[in-house]
């Protein structure tokens, strides 16, 4: 997939990490790196959850479940 420059520039901005961070990051060690980025897959799967459950009153926990893996595989489920 090629991307035009407004689209490349779009993404460098959006991944772009505050120089800061990054040493904060990089000081973790792998354990409570991978700690940080479950507890923000934890968060994300709720906040969505949240969203579909007031949407779809009408939806089960199946489909709930269903969609909420869609989203975060990005389709791919």
């Amino acid at each position: 997939m090629r991307l035009n420059p407004e689209q490349r520039r779009a993404l460098a901005s959006s991944e772009t990490m505050d120089r800061e961070m990054v040493e904060i990051i990089r000081a973790k060690s792998p354990a409570e790196r991978l700690a940080i980025a479950f507890g923000m897959w934890r968060s994300a799967r709720r906040m969505i959850e949240s969203i579909l459950r007031t949407q779809h009153p009408e939806w089960t926990g199946d489909a709930i479940n269903r969609e909420i893996a869609r989203r975060m595989s990005h389709g791919a489920v």
